[in-house]
């Protein structure tokens, strides 16, 4: 609760907290719109493969030009202005920077930029849920022997309800489960990059005029998006995600403590110490009243009869026997508060969320037959969505993560809603990442 005057106390005394970004899309451009409104936060250097995009991202969110002139960091260090470049590894190794940012949104280049930057003593704040999801465990694992914080980004709804699950266990109560809103019904399971819009309810004109990529927004109607951040707050919190992936339970505020609460109990969990998903839409496509499409939630079980009563003393909504409560966020906004976490990695040397072990996976799930010869178009696309399961579960069966089932081609056929393994890919390449995700298997849990 003091981050602002920390960094205050650090501005007065001409040290500012010096950052670099990689990836200036639409998350990166949030990071940016609020980067020039706070006092003592300098970012030094922006990294985009498309330098001309880049800086269209600054003009957009309100940057003068010649903030983003510098010619390069050091000049930029020295002025207090911004270097846009197209060399991530550069930015990574500039000794002028405390933090790196990566929202690129693509898993491999994720990862290896992680690994440059920890290699570079530099803290990493993982935007790319997608990289976190794929290594996130060996990746703080390098951090810390690095002596940075490698972190979650808060503003994204792992992070936020990675916050929240701390709140349970400060106070006490018996954590029941987690999660977020998503507007999601079966039927949103097989979308595609052609069909997405008509989910939004968005005009060809709208969807122009703004900066959004289809596969990106498939991805969160398909699902794939809720199973890649379930499946990292599962490793960052060590709650388990369900056996046979999300169960997308339609639940409003008024529903949470009662649905998220086990079976045996009235509930829809398999078992206490589970993510899941909120859905905004009944299986018919019906509206969920008082969803939190937008929210993160928590439910929890009071541990004794006292503070049950209290519950009901202090007007928290809970189930019809008083016992499971649940707390919940509305609202989040991605990139607007990213210099949260990088502000707690820097002052405080504390991650705001880490996926500190290999509990669960997300993994890539077949919409439909394909043959043999077919190519996968990964996350967001025409072949694949992902299901958030345990870790050991992936283990056994060698499934393919999401986060490698871009661009990769079908050894054998494989049909609707099947699982999809490392023996059914021709996994060219990426040697590297295999190589972390095999050392990864040393932290598997559960």
């Amino acid at each position: 609760m003091n981050l602002s005057k920390l960094l205050a106390e650090r501005a007065d005394g001409g040290r500012p907290v010096r950052v670099g970004v990689i990836g200036a899309g639409k998350f990166g451009s949030m990071i940016l719109a609020q980067a020039r409104f706070i006092a003592g936060y300098h970012v030094v250097g922006i990294a985009d493969l498309d330098v001309g995009k880049a800086r269209q991202s600054l003009a957009r969110v309100g940057w003068d030009s010649a903030q983003y002139a510098a010619p390069s960091l050091s000049a930029a260090l020295d002025a207090g202005t911004t270097h846009v470049m197209d060399d991530a590894a550069a930015l990574c190794a500039f000794d002028g920077l405390d933090c790196v940012i990566e929202a690129t949104g693509h898993p491999i280049a994720g990862i290896r930029h992680a690994l440059a930057a920890i290699d570079a003593g530099k803290h990493v704040i993982m935007v790319n849920v997608e990289a976190d999801v794929l290594c996130g465990a060996i990746l703080a694992e390098r951090a810390r022997a690095a002596g940075v914080v490698y972190s979650m980004a808060y503003g994204d709804q792992p992070a936020a309800i990675c916050e929240l699950v701390d709140w349970v266990h400060a106070c006490g109560f018996e954590l029941v489960a987690a999660g977020k809103g998503m507007n999601f019904a079966p039927p949103y399971r097989y979308s595609t990059p052609d069909t997405v819009w008509s989910y939004f309810g968005w005009t060809d004109e709208e969807v122009a005029a703004g900066d959004f990529n289809p596969k990106m927004y498939n991805s969160f109607t398909d699902g794939t998006k809720a199973a890649i951040e379930m499946a990292a707050v599962a490793n960052a919190t060590g709650l388990d995600c369900p056996d046979d992936g999300l169960g997308f339970h339609p639940a409003g505020l008024q529903d949470l403590a009662r649905v998220f609460r086990p079976e045996a109990e009235g509930g829809r969990l398999a078992k206490p110490g589970l993510v899941d998903i909120a859905a905004s839409r009944e299986p018919d496509g019906r509206v969920v009243l008082n969803n939190i499409q937008y929210g993160m939630f928590v439910t929890f079980r009071a541990p004794d009869a006292y503070t049950r009563d209290c519950f009901q003393q202090y007007g928290l909504l809970t189930d019809d026997s008083g016992w499971y409560g649940s707390m919940w966020r509305p609202f989040h906004l991605i990139g607007l508060e990213t210099s949260v976490s990088v502000l707690s990695a820097v002052l405080r040397g504390e991650p705001t969320g880490s996926s500190t072990r290999y509990r669960a996976d997300a993994v890539a799930t077949a919409k439909g037959d394909f043959a043999a010869g077919d190519v996968l178009d990964g996350e967001g696309g025409f072949k694949v969505w992902a299901k958030a399961i345990p870790a050991r579960i992936a283990a056994d069966i060698d499934a393919l993560p999401i986060g490698l089932a871009h661009n990769v081609r079908l050894k054998r056929a494989i049909r609707k809603d099947q699982v999809v393994t490392l023996d059914d890919v021709d996994l060219d390449g990426e040697a590297d990442i295999l190589s972390l995700r095999r050392d990864q298997l040393r932290l598997l849990e559960g």
